[in-house]
């Protein structure tokens, strides 16, 4: 299905988001920007009050600023996106159908990620987190979280190990690997509790000057566990689970004491979390990826918190919308992370 493009002249006419039978309708709506900008900010207010997911297509001229803002992100030609608000895409038409058939395939998880970015911002960190995870929860409750779970079928539960995460003192540096490589460090409850209890081990010693986190195998963390998800025994306990029983927390607390080391795939968690510290490293063969959408869900380890105070809100969404890997170069070009290095597997670096 081709996605539909108005001008942005057209931007004030527009059906109500939801049909007759509560369903979201056209939740994704392109926007050219290639004309002479006109009654910029009268578009921008109409922008930021819509309830579409409003996409930019074309290389705006400095004019259309205003509206650029108010959009959920804009498309631009690679090497033209000089502002956290353009993603630069090879071809700009092909990334607006691509995002379409996201946002169409799960129009609830979409909306509701569009609409927390939009606003969420302006919330401190640990109303932020809790902004997320109600969000989350609904969505955990929803249709097409349910859809996914079907077509996961049932799994058994990851087995119980001795160690999840190694934790080694070396003076005032803390040195926390995650030891799940068979599992790729995916990122569950044994996992997570022990993470937790390594960090807090610095939050309660003034004296860790340094927290290293970095990951045994080929991948730093690939994501929340999958054979755990929709497990929790109910939406209101595992929401107090993400946000006081989570990583997002202490690694914000602790971000100026905090050097995460990724390679590999990261994804999901994999990146929500790091994205929180001070001092972000990746390897040259790390990508970064979002999938929660095509999940109905949205980032639900502090994605929508911590990528937006990085990357910035347009730039996030796209990134979980389309659920496109982001390579080294261009994570740290965006500002995700703050160093590319040969390599940071948890063997090749000691503290």
């Amino acid at each position: 299905m081709t996605p539909r493009t108005v001008h942005p002249a057209d931007l004030a006419d527009q059906a109500p988001l939801l049909d007759a039978e509560a369903r979201v309708d056209g939740p994704l709506l392109g926007v050219d920007l290639s004309g002479p900008p006109a009654d910029v900010a009268r578009l921008a207010r109409i922008a930021e009050e819509s309830d579409r997911i409003l996409v930019g297509v074309g290389e705006p001229g400095p004019g259309w600023a205003p509206l650029v803002r108010a959009l959920a992100l804009t498309l631009v030609p690679t090497d033209r996106d000089a502002g956290p608000e353009l993603v630069g895409v090879g071809d700009p038409a092909a990334a607006l159908a691509d995002l379409h058939t996201a946002a169409e395939a799960n129009p609830q998880a979409a909306t509701v990620l569009a609409g927390l970015l939009r606003w969420s911002g302006a919330l401190s960190v640990p109303a932020a987190l809790d902004a997320e995870s109600l969000a989350y929860s609904t969505l955990l409750g929803g249709p097409e979280f349910r859809a996914w779970l079907d077509r996961r079928g049932p799994r058994p539960l990851p087995p119980p190990v001795d160690e999840p995460v190694r934790v080694a003192r070396a003076g005032r540096i803390l040195h926390l690997t995650l030891n799940r490589p068979e599992r790729r460090n995916a990122y569950g409850r044994q996992l997570r509790d022990a993470l937790v209890g390594g960090l807090d081990l610095a939050l309660l010693d003034p004296d860790v000057e340094e927290v290293v986190i970095d990951g045994e195998g080929p991948a730093f963390c690939a994501g929340g566990d999958l054979d755990e998800f929709g497990t929790a025994p109910d939406l209101a306990t595992a929401h107090l689970i993400r946000t006081r029983g989570g990583a997002a927390r202490p690694v914000h607390a602790l971000r100026d004491r905090v050097e995460v080391r990724l390679h590999g795939p990261c994804v999901g968690a994999g990146i929500e979390v790091p994205a929180f510290a001070g001092h972000v490293v990746a390897a040259a063969d790390t990508t970064l990826r979002l999938p929660e959408v095509s999940m109905g869900l949205i980032p639900g380890a502090g994605g929508t918190v911590s990528l937006p105070r990085r990357i910035g809100r347009w730039r996030t969404l796209y990134l979980a919308l389309s659920g496109t890997p982001c390579d080294a170069p261009t994570a740290l070009r965006w500002g995700l992370v703050d160093a590319v290095a040969e390599q940071c597997q948890a063997d090749a670096h000691e503290p």
